[in-house]
């Protein structure tokens, strides 16, 4: 995770009772490396399953747990620590605490601070972590109806295994997923009520059931752009080739193959977009058939002859609606990156394309990235794949506002 993510941020997290107390200290360090500062409080029942000497070694910070702590000059540790807090995150959040905040309960330190920070500009965010039966019991229900209502904002929870050996939904947001939630709460939502369409990834031409063409796109800048727009407020389709990356949270992902596989995925979502990302490096040409069996050796020492044909042109297909989303291409190249991205945008008739350098950034967690319009060009210097995510999303929002 990028260092600078929550640069500047300070989170108080609360920890209320429960065995996921053990994921809280893994969640301090995801936080920190983000590049938050943070202050933990923990109530007596935390303090039953972690102890507040590892969570001040994480954070760096003494940990409160009493309301009496007298090392406030005014004994208002309610009061102080959430008055220079940016949210407040509850992790875990205990079915009996979530109850004490619906009812306005404020019988320790950490819904005493809950009730008492400044509502308007220190929001309360809360991983719930319980037994899949306390989840789904209707009075759990009514409360996080009730929380939700107030203003509240719930990261999960997850469904899986239970320390109780049960299964189900219930369990706490592994620590890396409450904080790129956490990141994703701080981003302007730019893409408030838009749709946006995201092709990332290769394609997987098949020439027999052993072997294909492809190439070496990692597709990480196409999920990183597909976070990015759900960051901002979007909802998000993924259509994903063969790739080992993970979903973000929060996308609808397709996964396809081939170049045609991908096109047929495309062309009846598109016209329901606002924006359609054809990050994927689609292959060009595909073998005209695709032989039942592995092509063997003969012997001659000559290749087999391959017919190949054209694959269709997603991004061009999409332009040509008759009502199309705004859309924006990809040029990855080997060389005249800049020459290359100019004709290929005139090409597909579409108003942006960003040209990288494809063999310098396949599988690399930076990129440099070359923006290309109907007005000039000017190039985003090389930064990690999710902070280029963040600002190609944030052009293109501004775009949108003048289309």
């Amino acid at each position: 995770m990028s260092t600078s993510l929550l640069r500047g941020r300070h989170i108080v997290l609360g920890l209320s009772g429960g065995i996921a107390c053990y994921k809280s200290a893994e969640l301090v360090r995801e936080l920190v490396k983000a590049g938050a500062t943070v202050q933990v409080v923990m109530t007596q029942a935390a303090e039953a399953f972690i102890t507040p000497v590892t969570m001040q070694a994480l954070s760096n910070r003494p940990v409160y747990a009493s309301q009496w702590d007298a090392r406030e000059p005014n004994n208002m540790a309610h009061i102080n620590l959430t008055r220079e807090a940016d949210a407040v995150l509850v992790a875990p959040a205990s079915a009996d605490f979530m109850a004490k905040l619906v009812q306005g309960r404020a019988d320790d330190l950490l819904s005493l601070l809950c009730l008492a920070r400044p509502i308007g500009r220190c929001p309360l965010l809360v991983a719930p972590a319980m037994n899949r039966e306390m989840w789904s019991h209707p009075a759990t229900q009514r409360n996080v109806a009730q929380l939700r209502a107030d203003g509240t904002t719930l990261l999960g929870p997850d469904a899986g295994d239970q320390a109780c050996g049960e299964v189900g939904d219930g369990r706490m947001l592994e620590p890396e997923a409450i904080a790129e939630e956490l990141i994703a709460f701080f981003e302007p939502k730019v893409l408030a009520g838009r749709r946006v369409l995201v092709t990332a990834g290769p394609t997987f031409e098949a020439i027999d059931p052993v072997r294909g063409i492809t190439n070496h796109s990692s597709g990480k800048m196409g999920f990183a752009l597909a976070q990015a727009a759900r960051e901002a407020g979007a909802e998000v389709t993924l259509v994903a080739g063969p790739v080992s990356l993970a979903t973000p949270r929060g996308l609808t992902r397709i996964d396809v193959d081939s170049a045609q596989q991908m096109h047929d995925a495309v062309l009846p979502l598109a016209a329901a977009h606002d924006v359609f990302i054809a990050t994927a490096a689609v292959a060009d040409w595909r073998p005209a058939a695709v032989q039942t069996q592995k092509i063997k050796k003969d012997g001659t020492g000559r290749p087999p002859a391959i017919e190949m044909v054209e694959n269709p042109d997603i991004l061009a297909a999409v332009a040509r609606l008759p009502v199309p989303p705004y859309c924006v291409g990809f040029a990855a190249e080997s060389h005249d990156l800049l020459a290359h991205a100019q004709a290929k945008r005139q090409r597909k008739g579409i108003p942006l394309i960003v040209g990288n350098l494809g063999p310098a950034t396949f599988g690399q967690d930076d990129n440099t990235l070359l923006l290309v319009d109907e007005a000039g060009h000017r190039e985003i210097p090389t930064a990690s794949k999710r902070q280029l995510g963040r600002e190609l999303v944030r052009e293109i929002a501004e775009r949108l506002q003048h289309r």
